[in-house]
């Protein structure tokens, strides 16, 4: 490997599966020191397990107290934060206003809400005292292709992602020049554990179980790609980088083209 992140010290939010994962693996072989926050006490056990240097913080993103405890076990073992990526997320399995019912709609949108907004949200207000501190610190958000485009996601997974792009562009201008921010955009995603809102009864459903998933992911990119998290891994390295020193408030987008439009 090439070193990109050599003496930096991150927290992954979100690494014990799918990009979060691929996240955390990628920061290692580039030199970086990694903690992890994870919910599923088993995947903390595999990350313990796999990768015994790494800390390992079981607790749920939507909370500060789990946040301020993996912001303090990174500070703990390598003396300070660099870098925050936020991997958190959930579906809804593209469920219209039409699909749900009128007494399930609020906590539908608390729970999403709460998961892919207010988690990142609760990271970056822990870890902001500690990046200010670091030369060069940097925040990384997941957003998505639905960050963007309608019909990848339904009516509250695509408000949530805009709200995740419009919190980059916020967070950017705000912690500038101390912390650059950017995000990055997925479009659809093998390997990954992505599931859906408990509130609408969805939550034993994963996204990467769909019949046919990876061919259909590649068949509406111009690329004709489906894409893992792996792939995208190597987005949120660059924008950890020092070689992403001037850039800010910006997304780069690895989703085989999704954005151009349907292949012909």
């Amino acid at each position: 490997m090439a070193g990109w992140l050599e003496g930096k010290r991150a927290l992954v939010v979100g690494a014990g599966s799918g990009i979060g994962r691929a996240v955390l693996d990628a920061f290692v072989a580039e030199g970086a020191k990694v903690a992890a926050l994870e919910r599923d006490p088993h995947k903390c056990a595999a990350l313990s397990g796999e990768l015994p240097g790494v800390p390992v913080v079981e607790g749920d993103a939507i909370t500060r107290d789990a946040n301020v405890r993996a912001v303090d076990a990174a500070v703990a073992a390598y003396g300070g934060l660099d870098t925050l990526v936020n991997c958190v997320g959930i579906f809804d399995f593209y469920r219209g206003i039409a699909d749900i019912d009128a007494e399930a709609l609020p906590d539908a949108f608390d729970e999403m809400f709460r998961t892919n907004v207010l988690s990142h949200l609760q990271s970056v207000k822990a870890a902001l005292p500690r990046l200010r501190a670091a030369a060069g610190p940097s925040i990384v958000l997941t957003e998505s292709a639905s960050s963007f485009y309608p019909g990848r996601g339904g009516a509250l997974y695509v408000a949530s992602k805009f709200a995740v792009r419009g919190l980059v562009a916020a967070l950017a201008h705000e912690l500038a020049p101390q912390v650059r921010v950017n995000g990055v955009a997925p479009g659809g995603t093998l390997g990954t554990d992505l599931r859906g809102l408990a509130s609408l009864g969805l939550d034993g459903v994963r996204l990467d179980d769909t019949p046919n998933r990876a061919r259909e992911v590649a068949a509406r990119t111009p690329l004709n790609v489906a894409l893992s998290g792996e792939d995208h891994a190597w987005s949120f390295v660059f924008l950890a980088s020092d070689r992403a020193r001037g850039i800010t408030g910006e997304t780069v987008h690895p989703d085989g083209g999704f954005g151009l439009g349907a292949p012909r």
